[in-house]
């Protein structure tokens, strides 16, 4: 039985202290985030790949800031102990710290998320630093950043050279210091992000990373298999809800086409002399 007691960045912290493994899924809207809070995970993440699996475009770059809020709103209003996470979508922290600030707040202020993930690397230290001194959490995330795809050639693994290797390490250790209280790793080496894992105080969140992350983060529709096509390696399926929608509603459509729906048991009447009054005699007719 998942405690009631709401999830904090302190209790993250200890999670991985502890040793106890950090469960995180993605939500985009009330009732995913009602269940995801229900059946136990203690982050939700309002991840931009909502652009993909929601809204349908065929990457993250086109989420606006307003669409995370929109969505923000929606989960933190199905979720109330579980740490709700938004991103930082493409180009809202690329400008000023001014301007940063600004979209972060609106966040946390009008979707009442508890911090804002940002991907990228050392380049964002100076930015984080002044993030966690307006008192706006931070998570980090490094590896495979889907808004930079189109720079990285792909959405291939990243830190597979010794270089490139050194530099996730380099990076981690910089969004550390920097003041991000958690760290997303996607699609990096298990031995790499296990080594990352252990030089950093703070919790990781593997998502194709391997076992030896503190946590793992998942998108709610891949491990559902509800909507999308490709199911990429790192996930697992643990249900077939697509399927199961898909059945419901032919059945619904068949039985509306062969009038077999609705029947008598979903039908209000009223006496017929109220409809001889209304209508009169011919109404029979």
């Amino acid at each position: 039985m998942a405690s009631t007691k709401p999830i904090t960045t302190a209790s993250l912290k200890e999670q991985k202290k502890n040793g106890e493994k950090i469960v995180m899924l993605t939500a985009y809207d009330y009732p995913s985030a009602k269940i995801a809070e229900e059946a136990g995970v203690d982050m939700i993440l309002v991840g931009d790949s909502l652009g993909m699996v929601v809204l349908g475009y065929d990457s993250t770059i086109p989420v606006t800031l307003d669409d995370m809020i929109h969505h923000t709103k929606a989960v933190t209003r199905g979720a109330s102990r579980a740490f709700v996470v938004t991103d930082l979508p493409f180009l809202t922290y690329h400008g000023t710290i001014e301007e940063t600030l600004r979209n972060a707040g609106r966040i946390m202020q009008e979707g009442l998320a508890k911090a804002v993930k940002i991907e990228g690397g050392a380049e964002l230290a100076p930015l984080i630093r002044r993030c966690t001194q307006a008192g706006i959490p931070v998570v980090g995330h490094i590896g495979l950043t889907p808004q930079s795809v189109h720079q990285l050639g792909g959405y291939k693994v990243q830190g597979k050279t010794p270089e490139a290797a050194q530099k996730l390490l380099d990076d981690a250790k910089a969004l550390e210091e920097a003041g991000v209280f958690a760290l997303v790793m996607e699609c990096v080496p298990e031995q790499l992000a296990t080594l990352i894992s252990k030089q950093l105080s703070i919790p990781t969140i593997g998502i194709g990373a391997g076992v030896g992350c503190d946590g793992q983060v998942l998108v709610y529709h891949d491990i559902l298999g509800y909507g999308g096509g490709h199911v990429p390696k790192f996930v697992k399926r643990y249900g077939e809800a697509g399927a199961i929608i898909h059945q419901a509603i032919a059945q619904y459509a068949h039985e509306v086409r062969t009038r077999a729906f609705p029947a008598a048991e979903h039908t209000f009447t009223i006496k017929e002399e109220v409809i001889e009054q209304l209508y009169g005699e011919g109404v029979k007719q």
